[in-house]
Formats: structure tokens, C-alpha cells, sequence
């Protein structure tokens, strides 16, 4: 059984819902995991998104900020919402691919986007930065203790971890997302928890691989000066099963486009 999954920080999912169903049509990923929807719970638009071919769809939101959900060709069981630092903003929702499913049924789907951490990289004088420390602190504790059993986590990381995801790693080790109390932070929690990274499991470095690009770039693909934030993990169990992982680079092209581009990992199952 071939399973697509798909991860998309989409900022706004009303506001780019064409953009969402555009890709839905293109790709055709069985499961797409948005982030940064933007949208309170009473006006998620479910029942457009369903309408796209994607029936089963849990969702977390709220006005304004955050927002997680998961949309699926496939039924969805077990929803899921943990929080983290204490602070209910809709930056986690999970779910299980029902016994529907055929051979991808009990693969857990976790959906996370991680605070991004404001401008300054330090915790001290930054609030922002130390949320975000204190969110990936809590996600290395909650990796540790993990049920067992196969599992994807994808999202918006807000952490390029590797040299070769961001397009100069001497000009950014002072940048947020890429400074190395967070790229540390982001492979040690991955290493403890034994999870894999499929992008670079198939696709190590030197190849620079990015899936944002600042909208404070008028020229952004001449540029190219892009980081890679969003990503795709799999329990060692699903390791032998990626097949392939591409960037829809091009959608960064589209009008009115979100910063990020979507991730899509195949897996053959």
C-alpha cells in the first residue's frame, strides 16, 4: 500500500483555502497536516475542506494564532490535543488511521507547529525564545514516554537543525531557528526518541534542501535564501518504508502564497 503524507504551514487556512484545495488536486497526498491555520474552531471551514475529496478531518484552532489540522482521505480515530508550557494554543492534534485504512491502519499522525521564537536568541531578554526552548524541553520529555507503535510527526519545526538546511549557516548562527541552542535541542529530543528525518534519511547533506522563504524578499527564488523549518519524521519501525520525500517548491510561486511550501513523504506500506 502506497501512503502520501503531506505537511503544509498554510498561514490562514481561510484566507488560502483555493491554494489548499490547488494542492489537494496536484498532489494528492492521502493525509495533509496544515499549521498555522489562523481560525477559531466555530469557523473552520469543514465542510469545503471535506468537500475537496478529504471526509475526515480533526482540527484545533483559534482566533487569530496557531492552529493545527489534519485532513484525510483515510477515517481518523483517537483525537488528540496535548498542550504544552501550560498554555492551551492549539499547537499539537493527533490522530490514528482507523482500521479502514488497510495496511496503514494504527500508524499514529502527530500534527505540532512549534513556537517560532521571535527576533532576539535569548531567553533571558526574549519571552518568545524562551517559550520556545521550554515547548522543545517538554516535546523531548513527551518523546520519551511515547506510546509505542508506528508513528509520523510532521510540522512546522520553526528549527533548520543541519548546515545544509539554511542557505548560509555562518550568517545565521545567530538567527533564530537556526542558533545552535535549538538545533541542538531539536536532534537531541529526535535522537532520544528514536525518530527518523525522512528528508535527510534520503536526501543527507551537502544537498541544500529549504521549504521557507521570508516574505521580506521581493525576489525570493533569485535569492534562494530559504531554511529548511517543516518536516517529516517516522518511527524506526516505518524507516525501511520512505520512499520518497519532495518540497512543492513551486507553490511558493502561487499568489498570495504562504511563506512555507508543503512536504510530502511517501511511504510504501
Amino acid at each position: 500500500m502506497r501512503l502520501t503524507v503531506s505537511t503544509w504551514n498554510i498561514n490562514s487556512v481561510r484566507l488560502r483555502i483555493d491554494l489548499v484545495r490547488r494542492f489537494l488536486d496536484e498532489a494528492k497526498p492521502d493525509v495533509l497536516c496544515l499549521q498555522e491555520t489562523k481560525c477559531p474552531d466555530d469557523r473552520f471551514p469543514l465542510k469545503e475542506l471535506q468537500g475537496f475529496g478529504y471526509p475526515h478531518i480533526v482540527f484545533a484552532g483559534q482566533k487569530g494564532y496557531n492552529g493545527v489540522a489534519i485532513l484525510s482521505r483515510l477515517p481518523l480515530v483517537t483525537r488528540e490535543v496535548m498542550s504544552f508550557c501550560e498554555r492551551q494554543d492549539a499547537r499539537h492534534i493527533s490522530a490514528v488511521l482507523g482500521p479502514e485504512a488497510g495496511a496503514a491502519a494504527g500508524i499514529a499522525v502527530h500534527d505540532f507547529y512549534v513556537p517560532a521564537g521571535g527576533d532576539v536568541p535569548d531567553a533571558k531578554l526574549n519571552d518568545k525564545f524562551a517559550h520556545k526552548l521550554s515547548f522543545m524541553d517538554e516535546l523531548r520529555a513527551w518523546g520519551g514516554r511515547r506510546p509505542s507503535g508506528p508513528a509520523i510527526l510532521v510540522g512546522d519545526l520553526n528549527v533548520a537543525p543541519l548546515e545544509h538546511d539554511v542557505w548560509s549557516h555562518k550568517q545565521l548562527l545567530d538567527v533564530v531557528s537556526h542558533t545552535p541552542i535549538e538545533t541542538e535541542r531539536l536532534e537531541t529530543l529526535r535522537g532520544e526518541a528514536g525518530w527518523i528525518d525522512t528528508m535527510r534519511h534520503l536526501r543527507p547533506p551537502p544537498e541544500k534542501i529549504y521549504t521557507w522563504w521570508s516574505y521580506r524578499s521581493p525576489d525570493w527564488a533569485a535569492a534562494d535564501k530559504g531554511r529548511r523549518l517543516d518536516h517529516i519524521w517516522v518511527t524506526p519501525d516505518l524507516a525501511g518504508t520512505v520512499r520518497s520525500v519532495t518540497v512543492a517548491r513551486h507553490a511558493r510561486a502561487w499568489e498570495k502564497p504562504s511563506d512555507h511550501v508543503p512536504v510530502t513523504v511517501e511511504l510504501e506500506l
